[in-house]
């Protein structure tokens, strides 16, 4: 791998063997490194940024590549000609990096939220561009195919034919890159690896278990991406991100709140997602979760407000006050007017008492 920036010399690095990424990098910018069994670690020197990259190796070529960092300087990455690379399966949890092969004429931008895979040639390298000033989060999967082979073999006939693609090319042949965003559980998996407090033989095969969970979830999202979109079943975290954006603007505007289509339209998401979005993550249509969350608010104010029943029922975005009446009975078993004197009832108690 060779690094140059504005502020130092070209650094060849290679990543071959896991640990060498942060022993060569470690070495080239003269700090030191840390190192046990099975992880190696180094903070960026001062003149360089802040932060720090982590390599973990585990059985079979499995390993991982943990950066946590900000530059002062924009860096360029190229990784060594000649040689073969682990397959890479990169997730960006921060800031966006770029990312092409060498014979590409324009960078790819792996966005705050999205993965990819990527199997360079040997004649084909990979070229990554690392942005200045903003914070770069990047949990890479590296897997040396030739060695993990032997964990799969007896697994091969039973696999996705596309899976045994990918997995067979052990001297990296075919070039092959692939990008979305990644899912929910993915990103809960990769909290709990960074977070790991244990130590010796328990971290490393609780980490190892972690691993091996976001890469089972990477491949079944793999393959959910190649049907068509309404026959996807996985819950993207970016697109969790654009729901919990829907439910604050309906919390916040429920008095005004528009139609199905324009919420999809305000959180980047087509309608037919954020539909699935809802019934997955909340086990509703977004209709239903509004028409709920009126009623929720509505009772709350009939507790805690001096507004009468008309001006709830307003506030509340519902326009009929008898259409108003019909839900709340429905939901709680009362009218909105028996539930309204219960509760002036019970304060007048209080008050007394």
């Amino acid at each position: 791998m060779v690094i140059s920036s504005v502020m130092s010399e070209e650094i060849n690095i290679h990543d071959y063997n896991i640990k060498d990424v942060v022993k060569d990098m470690a070495k080239s910018l003269n700090v030191d490194f840390d190192e046990t069994a099975t992880e190696c670690c180094f903070r960026l020197p001062e003149k360089v940024g802040s932060g720090y990259v982590r390599a973990f190796e585990f059985d079979f070529g499995l390993g991982v590549v943990e950066t946590d960092y900000l530059l002062k300087e924009e860096l360029r990455i190229a990784l060594e000609k000649g040689v073969i690379h682990p397959l890479k399966i990169m997730f960006n949890r921060q800031s966006g990096f770029y990312h092409k092969f060498e014979d590409d004429k324009e960078f790819t931008e792996i966005k705050r939220l999205e993965n990819s895979i990527a199997s360079s040639t040997s004649k084909n390298n990979h070229v990554f561009r690392i942005p200045a000033d903003i914070p770069i989060c990047i949990f890479s999967i590296e897997i040396n195919r030739k060695l993990f082979e032997e964990k799969i073999e007896s697994f091969l006939n039973e696999m996705d034919e596309d899976l045994v693609t990918l997995f067979r090319d052990v001297n990296g042949i075919n070039q092959f890159y692939y990008k979305s965003y990644y899912s929910l559980e993915i990103s809960k998996f990769m909290e709990e690896f960074t977070q790991c407090e244990l130590t010796g033989f328990m971290k490393h095969v609780y980490l190892e278990g972690k691993v091996y969970e976001i890469l089972t979830h990477q491949l079944q999202q793999y393959l959910d991406d190649l049907k068509e979109p309404q026959k996807r079943t996985i819950l993207r975290k970016a697109t969790m991100e654009s729901m919990e954006e829907a439910v604050a603007i309906i919390e916040e505007e429920l008095d005004s709140i528009e139609n199905v289509v324009d919420l999809a339209k305000r959180v980047g998401l087509n309608q037919n997602t954020l539909q699935q979005g809802f019934k997955q993550l909340y086990k509703t249509s977004v209709n239903e979760y509004i028409r709920n969350f009126r009623i929720e608010k509505a009772k709350e104010l009939l507790e805690t407000s001096t507004l009468n029943i008309t001006e709830i029922t307003y506030k509340v975005g519902i326009n009929s006050r008898s259409y108003f009446s019909k839900l709340f009975k429905k939901r709680f078993g009362i009218s909105p007017k028996q539930y309204l004197d219960q509760s002036r009832n019970k304060k007048e108690d209080n008050k007394s008492a």
